[in-house]
């Protein structure tokens, strides 16, 4: 459902016409936080080739690595379902949370208490200063729909998620589902 209003929570389907821009061709991003001084939010399609574990050798799991955004990229970031078990995260939506104790999170995750549906890790985030987002909406860089999978989307595959979208959207966006991400190699 396409929404109106930016709100954190909401997804940013990213526009068929962005072409060429490694970071956001092809994006949907999770928005965690939207006020008058700005927006940040986490692309949740774009694996990395990295683990958890390749980074944090001490954490005990496999757990894909996602591009966050262009932003601080040497950071790790991390949205979870799981606030009774990773205490000081804060919640963005819907059962879906920000942050948190990283010691604990990793404790829990070596113990196997948290899952792979539970939580999902970026390297570096999206972000936008004050008007930004609102001037690339205006220029149709985005679409904004909600997010109707709730918490659910931290286990969501990532697999053809923003063709997904797209087809969702029905309309002329149809045609855009099966163009090559590179329209050259057409």
């Amino acid at each position: 459902m396409i929404s109106e209003k930016l709100k954190k929570g909401h997804l940013l389907i990213a526009e068929p016409s962005i072409i060429g821009d490694l970071s956001f061709n092809r994006s949907v991003i999770l928005l965690a936080d939207h006020n008058d001084e700005g927006s940040v939010g986490f692309i949740i399609n774009k694996p990395l080739k990295y683990t958890i574990n390749d980074l944090v050798p001490d954490v005990e799991a496999n757990f894909k690595i996602y591009n966050g955004g262009p932003v601080e990229q040497d950071n790790l970031y991390f949205i979870h379902n799981i606030p009774h078990l990773i205490t000081n995260s804060v919640e963005i939506s819907n059962g879906i949370f920000w942050g948190g104790d990283f010691e604990l999170t990793r404790n829990l995750i070596n113990s196997g208490q948290i899952k792979k549906d539970n939580i999902r890790f970026f390297l570096g985030y999206t972000g936008w200063e004050a008007q930004q987002l609102e001037n690339e909406m205006k220029s149709n860089s985005w679409i904004l729909a909600e997010n109707l999978y709730e918490n659910k989307i931290i286990g969501k595959s990532t697999t053809d998620f923003w063709k997904e979208k797209i087809l969702e959207l029905g309309g002329d966006y149809i045609i855009w589902s099966n163009a090559p991400e590179n329209p050259l190699l057409n």
